[in-house]
């Protein structure tokens, strides 16, 4: 079935026609979809059946290929199809279920789950002949592959695991300042009566403490047991976290190479048919921006 958008369209595309693609050969999945992976606005990316322990990070660049790059740098192969722990601060790379033969007019972008994010799992997605991690550019055809590594808890991953995820779009869809403007006007983006939206929807995180019994987040503990990352809810937080209680002078000390979770100041809401991602604005005081697009 073949796959046409209008020729002005523009944005993010959501589940239907992601859906749309598969159906047209444009996502090339090497089994089936499973429920949940498409998202209302992405489709989650699933791991292989083999992990790669590689020397360093890498990107293949224009002339080689990821694949002709692992054979150079690969330490070991790891059976990923009953399980396998991968351990903290060694790298990875597994190929991906799901490979691509994208249209002149789609391009996509990859970020890790926000799942992975809490494990403090680092991950990106490299595709061949590629200069930036998680960019698969326009007409791309080829497979793609996820590096791995884990930074603060070894974790267990098995064939069919769920890291990252991928939205397609077309045109320019991030919202410039004054079509951000109008939608926060029309939606209200932030809950706050003085909200920044200069580059961006302006968030920071919140020491006071205030409605939350003094708590404030969460930092990681060391030397923990391994994390499943399929399994949903089966762990008792005070075995992995430690809580964060807020400071009579609203300040937070965070120790190098330590990892921490902390609430926001505000709350964000995206509305139907848009996307948004977090990204660092001024990390030193705890700003970050949400960036939306549709």
């Amino acid at each position: 079935m073949p796959f046409t958008l209008p020729p002005d369209a523009t944005g993010i595309l959501p589940d239907r026609m992601i859906a749309a693609m598969a159906d047209a050969g444009l996502i090339l999945p090497e089994y089936p979809f499973v429920e949940s992976q498409i998202q209302p606005a992405s489709l989650d990316l699933r791991l292989g059946g083999i992990a790669y322990r590689v020397r360093a990070s890498f990107l293949p660049g224009p002339d080689i290929t990821v694949a002709e790059r692992i054979d150079e740098l690969k330490l070991h192969e790891i059976d990923l199809s009953d399980g396998a722990v991968l351990e903290t601060n060694c790298v990875y790379i597994v190929p991906l279920l799901e490979s691509l033969a994208l249209p002149p007019n789609i391009q996509a972008a990859a970020n890790p789950k926000s799942s992975t994010g809490r494990l403090d799992v680092f991950t990106r997605v490299i595709a061949d002949g590629t200069r930036r991690f998680d960019m698969i550019a326009p007409g791309y055809h080829g497979p793609l592959y996820a590096e791995i590594s884990p930074k603060t808890f070894p974790v267990l991953l098995r064939e069919g695991s769920r890291l990252s995820q991928i939205r397609f779009r077309t045109g320019h869809p991030l919202l410039d300042g004054d079509e951000l403007e109008a939608l926060h006007a029309a939606e209200r983006l932030v809950d706050s009566d003085d909200a920044d939206l200069s580059g961006g929807v302006a968030v920071s995180v919140d020491l006071s403490g205030e409605g939350s019994d003094g708590f404030v987040g969460y930092r990681a503990k060391r030397h923990t047991g391994v994390v499943d990352v399929d399994r949903r809810a089966g762990y008792v937080v005070n075995e992995f976290w430690e809580p964060i209680r807020a400071r009579a002078d609203r300040s937070l000390i965070l120790d190098p190479g330590e990892f921490y979770i902390l609430a926001s100041k505000e709350a964000v809401q995206v509305p139907p048919d848009f996307a948004a991602e977090m990204v660092p604005f001024d990390p030193l005081v705890g700003e970050f921006r949400v960036h939306y697009a549709g």
